[in-house]
Order: C-alpha cells, then structure tokens, then sequence
C-alpha cells in the first residue's frame, strides 16, 4: 500500500525493489516525501526499513535496485533528478549536501583515525566554500548543539574516547554539518537516553521548522513516532502495509502487522527476588577510573592531567540478582562496566567470585569464563571475518579447549536458538557472517555468544537499544527466564528507565562518574530522592 500523494514531494519514490542474488528483500515500496515534512517508516528488524533508505544514495553493496526516487532541487540548478540514476561522482556531490545520514552504528560509520571534530570539520569544507578554522568553529557549535558537555574537549577526541550516546550525537552533528534538505535518520536516538532522546528531537524538530527540512525516520521506538512524526508508513517483509497520518493510523490501524505492533509494548514484569544465597559474585569498593587527558596550552608538551570518569563507586551483585546502573551518557556506567569485566584498570578494590582482576591473560582466564558481556554496539564487537559457527563457538574454544567439534556445534546450535536464532527460519545460519543479519539479530548473536560457555555474571550494556519492540520483549522474557533456569547475575548498564524496572532488583543512579542514589528499584523509582534521579524518571514517562 503506497502512501498518499502529496502536492510537492521533496522525494518521489515509485516501486523501489532490492534485491541480494534471487532474494528480494524490499519489494515495491512507493512513498513521497514534501519539503519539511517528517516521515516515520517503522518495521521490526528485517522488515528492510534501513535498506529502503540507504538504497537511494547506494549505500547497501552488492544490491540489485529498480525503481525510481525523483528528487527535487539537487545542485546549483535546482533540477529534479532520479537518485537512482545518477554516477557515483554525481553521488558523492549529493551526500552530506542535499541528502544526510545519521546512521545506526556510529562506531562503525565514524573513522576511528581520525578525530570528531576533524571528520564534522571535513564534512563542511567539502561542501561549502568555508576556511578550515571557520570549519572547525562551526563542528564545536554543532556538537554543542547536539548536547555534548565540553564540546571544544570532544571535539578533540577519536570516536573510541566517547560514550555510546556521545559518537551518537557526534554523527548527528556531523550530518546536519551543511543543513542538508532532506536527512535520513536511521534509529537516531538509539543510543541517547531519554532527556537527551527529547533534546535531541526537539533539535531535529526545530531544524527541521527553520530550514525547511525534510526527515525520513527508520525507527521502532513507537513512542518516538507519537512525538515526533507528520506521518507514518509501517513496512513488514519488505512490503509497505500501510501508511497515514500517525494519529489516524495510530487510534485506527487497518493491517493485522500495525495491530501487531501497537500491541507489541513490552510488558513490565520484574521477577520476584530470589533468595541471596553466598556471597556477593561481583563487588566493588570506592572503585576509580582515571583517564590521562591532555594539558592545554604549552603545559601539555610537558604533563598529562587525567579525567575522572568513575568515581569512589561501591555496588555488590548477589547470586541470581540484578544490579542496574542507570545514568545519562558519560555518567560513566559504561566504563564501570569496562572496569568490571576487567577490561579497564581500576584503583580501589574490585572482585569477581572473591577474586581481583590481576590484568594477565592467563591469571585472568578463569573469571573471564565466569563474567561474560553483551555490548551496545553488537557489530563493532563481532568479527566480520568470522561465521556465525566461528563467533559464536569461539569461547568454547578457548574456556572448553578439549570438547569435540560436534558437540561444540550442538552446544553453538543450542545457545542460538535459546535466543531466537534457528536453521528453519535462517538457512545455512551457521555460515553467516555478521552483515547478513539486521541490527537486531545481530544483538541476539552477541548475546549467545556471551550465553555460550555458561557464565554466572552477564554485563548488559544497554542490550535491548537496538531492538524493535517485540523483539525487545522477547529478549527481556528470555533474560529473565535465564534469569530464573541458570542463577544468573546481571549487571545491568541502561539509559532505559523501563527496562531497569523490568529487570533489575537493586539500582544504582549515577552523574558524572558518581554514585548520587543507590537501593531498592521500586523505592528508587517511584520515590525518588536525588534532583537528578527526578530528572530522569520525569523524562521517562514524558
């Protein structure tokens, strides 16, 4: 079902159809976009929402696509071209300038050689004739806009020196650089939590009103299309189902697969709390991490200084508990959980099963078995040289180095399908690599890795971001069924108030390295005492 014609589209596209081999994976999709408007286009992972987008600038490699995507006012002349039918030299003029991306994974989309501020900066001088300083000053403004503390500081740093939320914004910034007239925003606000997920759109919102800019929205955050969206086109398998207004779609879907969504709400059930049975699996007291930092000015040829990124933490895990540690990005959760799984030094005292990281791959091997980890960014952290069979069997191999091959397949085969992930439904699944499955089921990969060599302490950091919401509810289900089968510990690293009220039993609030509230999930939740606690559970239910 094609959307409504409009008047003027900014973007016309007619019957668009992409195809990997004999498989088409977007079939016939038609929909207009006007100058200035704001198109939601939602599907669950795999429904080829993202596809659909990257294909009008040929971004998806070794894609066979047809159709047509009439654009309207490219280049010096303001003609009316066809996307698709214009050179890769014509392309490059056109990226950046006319049509941006703010893309899904920005550790892989940033270049990790260079500096933020160098690549927004680069961004500008490519496309307007401007100085490299007057470059630079305009990439610290747009990163200031974009919410990030100290922006002149980040500016300066490589995009590993940054929170997953931080090299968010920084694409943000980097794709709004030369106020393009149409943005394609795929999961935009997927790693920012909530106040700054609002910040950030209320920013687009209001770019969008000045320039009269146009945004096309691959997202499934439902609640994000209720806020931000003109209008709605609900794709399934490759076919658009439905299209509207949001508020006549939303109170009145027509398609069973809208209903489907709709309905598809994660429902928030924390398990009840299990009996503490030992000790703590995982503790930590007064727990610092310092990064060295440049000095400006001529100190620095001299001295390095250090910023405190974690400071003076304590939090003890029990057995078969959830620890949840919720703060905006670059409040430091993240880097506690590095110092946790021993993959970054740490002052104070931190211990794993009664035992400290020692920093020595041979002494460290047993705990490494005991503490596994689920990142953010799941294809940053799987191989893309590696099959499926390969990444996944790849802890057994170092922690079980005497198991048989075929009952190290059964155990990988086992492990994919407690998450989802079967042979009927992907075949050949085994000899995949990581680029042939969607965002999500790349977060299901990350997480059987992890579940394979049996840990007793996961380290979740934010593991449903990248999910659409039924999937979303079904890793949640699952984590706690594990949860409850295994006497597994989580440490639970979110942005997410929903999800640390579905999952966790003790919470921890933390700002700027610190720890500013800890207890009870409930009585910290519904009875918050810290400013910026309220903060945060305001923005939630906003």
């Amino acid at each position: 079902m094609s959307a409504q014609p409009l008047n003027t589209p900014l973007l016309d596209l007619r019957d668009l159809r992409v195809s990997f081999g004999t498989k088409e994976v977007v079939r016939g999709v038609s929909l207009q976009i006007a100058a200035g408007e704001k198109l939601a286009l939602v599907g669950e992972s795999g429904s080829g929402k993202s596809i659909t987008a990257m294909s009008l600038l040929k971004l998806v490699q070794q894609a066979h696509v047809t159709g047509q995507a009439w654009f309207d006012g490219l280049g010096e002349q303001g003609e009316r071209r066809d996307l698709l039918q214009l050179s890769e030299r014509e392309l490059r003029g056109v990226r950046g300038r006319d049509v941006a991306v703010i893309f899904q994974e920005p550790m892989t989309a940033l270049n990790p050689l260079f500096t933020i501020g160098d690549q927004i900066a680069e961004v500008i001088e490519l496309h307007q004739a401007v100085s490299r300083t007057q470059a630079w000053q305009r990439a610290v403004e747009l990163l200031a806009q974009t919410g990030i503390p100290e922006p002149e500081r980040r500016a300066l740093s490589f995009p590993h020196q940054l929170s997953g939320g931080q090299r968010q914004r920084a694409m943000i910034a980097m794709a709004l650089a030369c106020q393009p007239k149409l943005l394609l925003a795929d999961e935009p606000t997927t790693a920012l939590d909530v106040t700054l997920r609002g910040q950030v759109l209320d920013l687009l919102g209001e770019l969008q009103r000045t320039h009269g800019m146009a945004v096309l929205m691959i997202t499934h955050d439902l609640h994000l299309v209720r806020r931000f969206a003109d209008r709605v086109a609900v794709m399934e398998q490759g076919v658009l189902v439905e299209s509207g207004p949001v508020a006549e779609v939303f109170a009145n879907p027509q398609h069973a697969y809208t209903r489907k969504l709709l309905d598809s709400q994660p429902a928030r059930d924390p398990q009840p709390l299990p009996p503490s049975e030992g000790g703590p699996v995982m503790q930590g007291q007064g727990v610092w991490v310092r990064y060295p930092v440049p000095k400006p000015g001529f100190k620095g040829w001299f001295s390095r200084g250090h910023f405190d990124a974690v400071k003076a933490v304590d939090f003890t895990l029990p057995p078969g508990r959830t620890l949840g540690v919720i703060g905006e990005s670059g409040s430091g959760k993240s880097t506690l959980a590095l110092a946790a799984l021993g993959l970054q030094p740490s002052e104070g005292q931190l211990s794993v099963q009664g035992q400290a990281w020692r920093h020595q791959a041979l002494k460290d091997r047993p705990l490494r078995r005991a503490v596994q980890v689920v990142f953010q960014d799941p294809f940053s952290s799987l191989s893309p040289r590696m099959t499926v069979e390969e990444l996944v069997g790849e802890g057994l191999g170092i922690h079980h180095p005497g198991m048989a091959p075929a009952q190290r397949r059964q155990q990988v085969e086992r492990t994919l399908a407690d998450v989802g992930l079967t042979e009927a439904q992907f075949p050949g699944l085994l000899s995949r690599y990581p680029h042939e499955f969607s965002g999500g089921q790349r977060q299901r990969l990350a997480l059987a890795r992890a579940l394979v060599v049996e840990p007793k302490v996961l380290v979740l950091d934010e593991p449903t971001s990248a999910l659409d919401v039924t999937i979303q509810k079904q890793v949640l289900a699952l984590l706690q069924r594990l949860q409850r089968e295994r006497g597994l510990s989580y440490l639970l690293i979110t942005h997410d108030v929903d999800v640390v009220a579905a999952m966790a039993h003790e919470l921890i609030v933390m700002k700027s390295g610190e720890v500013v509230e800890h207890g009870p999930v409930d009585e910290v939740l519904k009875r918050p005492r810290h400013p910026y606690t309220q903060k945060l559970v305001s923005a939630s239910l906003g």
